[in-house]
C-alpha cells in the first residue's frame, strides 16, 4: 500500500465523496454520524458481530464528551439513561470522606460536570444514531487490504467484497491493524497499572464517584451509572500480563475491595461473576507527526489512548471526530494539508491529556507523597473547557 503523507490534487469532477470508517466504537460512531449529517456517503464496519453493545460495565463522561454527544443529537437519551452529578469525594481506605470538591464544567454550565452511564447503555445510543443516519452498516468484517493511488483507495473486505473510498477513518482502537498496515508503527506502551471494573447495584448513598488513594490498591472508586446501577472499580500494579487466570477475577477484585470501608462491604458482595468482571491494563500511547498517511486517517484510541486517571479516554475520542468532521464538511479540498491541519488541532489537547493522565499513575508507582494532583487535574480541567 502506498505509504506517503501527500495526497494527490483534488479531481476537478465534484461528487458525493464517500468514507469508510473501520470500526464502530465511540469515535467510529460519532464521526459516521456527524459526516452523515454533512451529506457525505458513508460506510462502517465493525469486526464484533455484537457491534460492542454489551461489552463493559461503566463509563464516566465528563462535561466536554457531553458537549459532543449533544452535538450528535443524543444527550437526551444520554441524560435519560445516565446518572448526572457535580461533585467528587475523597475518602479515607475506611470510607471516611476526607473532601468534597464541586467538578468543572469542561462542557460549559449548561451541561453537568459528569454522567456515569452503563457502557452498554451508551453504545446502544451510538448504534442507534448510526443507524438513524443512514450509514451502511456491515458487522463482523474487517478491512483486508488498503490499496491507495491518486483518486482514492480500494478496500478489501473480509467477506471477500471490494469498495471504493475518498478516504478511510480508522477507529479500530488501541491494537489498531489499520494503523499498522499504513506503515505507522507506534504502539500502546503499558505503564505498570492494571484496572479491574464490576457492575453493581447503587447503594442508596451513592450520589457521586468517591475515590481513595492509597488501601490495598492504589486506587478505588465508584461511580454511579444509573438510579439503580454503580460501576466499581479498583487500580493495582500490574507486572505481568498474562499472570492473572479469567476464572479469578472476581475473586481478585474481591480481595482488593475487600480491605475498603464505607459503602464497599455492600459493593463487594455483589462481586462474584468472573464473566462480569473486566480487567485491563493501562497503557499509552500518543502517535506523533501525523495522524494519517495518504487518504487513510488515525481517529480516538487508534491516534492516542492513556489510563482513566482523569477518565478523558471518551471524551478525547469524541471531539476527534467532531473536530475532523467539522474539517472534512467544510467545503475545502481533502488534501494532505487538511488532514494534517487536524493533526495539529487535536495533538496538543491531547497530549496534554496523555501526560496528565501518566503522570498521576507514576506518581503513585513511585511513592510520591507531596506531588501536586489537585494542581495537575485542576489546570487539565480548566484546559478542556475551551472548545476543541
Amino acid at each position: 500500500m502506498a505509504d506517503s503523507r501527500t495526497l494527490p490534487q483534488p479531481r476537478t469532477t465534484r461528487r458525493t465523496p464517500a468514507v469508510l470508517v473501520v470500526g464502530g466504537g465511540a469515535s467510529g460512531n460519532a464521526v459516521t454520524v456527524l459526516l452523515r449529517r454533512a451529506g457525505i456517503a458513508v460506510d462502517l464496519i465493525e469486526a464484533r458481530p455484537d457491534w460492542n453493545a454489551t461489552t463493559g460495565s461503566g463509563i464516566t463522561l465528563q462535561g466536554n464528551a457531553l458537549r459532543v454527544l449533544r452535538e450528535l443529537g443524543v444527550w437526551d437519551e444520554v441524560s435519560a439513561s445516565g446518572y448526572a452529578f457535580d461533585s467528587l469525594g475523597v475518602t479515607a481506605p475506611d470510607g471516611t470522606v476526607l473532601f468534597v470538591a464541586e467538578d468543572i464544567r469542561t462542557g460549559g454550565e449548561d451541561l453537568p460536570a459528569t454522567v456515569g452511564m452503563q457502557r452498554p447503555r451508551l453504545q446502544q445510543i451510538l448504534i442507534d444514531a448510526v443507524r438513524a443516519s443512514g450509514a451502511g452498516v456491515r458487522l463482523g468484517t474487517t478491512a483486508e487490504t488498503l490499496d491507495q493511488d491518486a483518486d482514492g483507495v480500494s478496500v478489501r473486505f473480509s467477506d471477500g467484497t471490494t469498495g471504493r473510498y475518498d478516504l478511510v477513518i480508522a477507529a479500530d482502537g488501541l491494537n489498531s491493524a489499520t494503523r499498522a498496515a499504513i506503515g505507522i508503527t507506534d504502539k500502546p506502551e503499558p505503564t505498570g497499572m492494571a484496572i479491574w471494573r464490576s457492575a453493581a447495584p447503587r447503594p442508596a448513598s451513592v450520589t457521586r464517584t468517591d475515590l481513595t488513594y492509597g488501601g490495598p490498591a492504589y486506587i478505588a472508586g465508584y461511580c454511579p451509572t444509573s438510579e439503580s446501577t454503580i460501576y466499581a472499580y479498583v487500580v493495582a500494579a500490574c507486572r505481568d500480563r498474562a499472570a492473572v487466570d479469567p476464572a479469578a477475577h472476581a475473586d481478585e477484585m474481591r480481595r482488593l475491595t475487600r480491605g475498603y470501608g464505607g459503602v464497599w462491604p455492600e459493593i463487594t458482595e455483589h462481586i462474584t461473576d468472573p464473566k462480569q468482571v473486566n480487567y485491563t491494563w493501562f497503557d499509552r500511547l500518543l502517535v506523533e507527526g501525523s495522524w494519517h498517511r495518504g487518504r487513510v486517517v488515525l481517529i480516538g484510541d487508534a491516534a492516542h489512548c492513556c489510563p482513566p486517571t482523569l477518565a478523558q479516554g471518551a471524551a478525547m475520542s469524541l471531539e476527534d471526530a467532531l473536530v475532523l468532521a467539522e474539517l472534512l464538511g467544510g467545503g475545502r479540498d481533502w488534501d494532505d494539508e487538511l488532514l494534517q491541519a487536524y493533526y495539529d488541532r487535536r495533538v496538543p489537547r491531547v497530549r496534554t491529556v496523555v501526560e496528565a493522565s501518566v503522570q498521576i499513575g507514576r506518581w503513585q508507582l513511585d511513592g510520591v507523597r507531596d506531588a501536586d494532583m489537585a494542581g495537575l487535574v485542576g489546570r487539565t480541567m480548566n484546559l478542556l473547557k475551551e472548545l476543541p
